[in-house]
């Protein structure tokens, strides 16, 4: 088995990107920091940069203005990256859907990139931590 979805299973470092959410997701996500759910015993490790990132937490429909800087942070992430589409606007750009700065949701965005891409999905408006939870420990454990 790689080395990286070794690493990636056990400990995977995570780096989280908002293309254009309303910041409810956002909030979620650092609820997950909190010693309330403490997401670091199952070794979930927020980075500060995207070339340290086993995954990308990805928030919001992706805008015009922020499909490039999706790109530009996939593209520096080492392979394999697992993409987590978190909430129902990154899954499908939710209640966005005609929004004329709406240009797709996340996966559109980077299957372009990569077609080999791996993306989860977490739906929800915003998810519960503990859906977050779930998902990303299914996604993980299903590499």
């Amino acid at each position: 088995m790689n080395w990286r979805i070794r690493a990636l299973k056990k400990s995977p470092w995570v780096f989280h990107v908002n293309t254009g959410a309303c910041n409810n997701c956002d909030i979620e996500i650092v609820d997950l920091l909190t010693p309330r759910f403490d997401v670091e015993r199952f070794g979930i490790k927020l980075v500060g940069s995207p070339r340290h990132a086993d995954a990308l937490l990805v928030t919001g429909g992706v805008t015009a203005q922020a499909a490039p800087r999706l790109r530009e942070v996939y593209r520096q992430t080492p392979k394999p990256c697992v993409v987590f589409a978190i909430g129902a606007c990154a899954c499908d750009k939710g209640i966005f859907t005609t929004g004329y700065h709406m240009v797709g949701p996340v996966d559109k965005i980077i299957k372009e990139i990569d077609p080999n891409a791996i993306i989860a999905y977490v739906p929800g408006c915003p998810p519960k931590p503990e859906a977050m939870i779930s998902g990303i420990v299914k996604a993980l454990s299903a590499l």
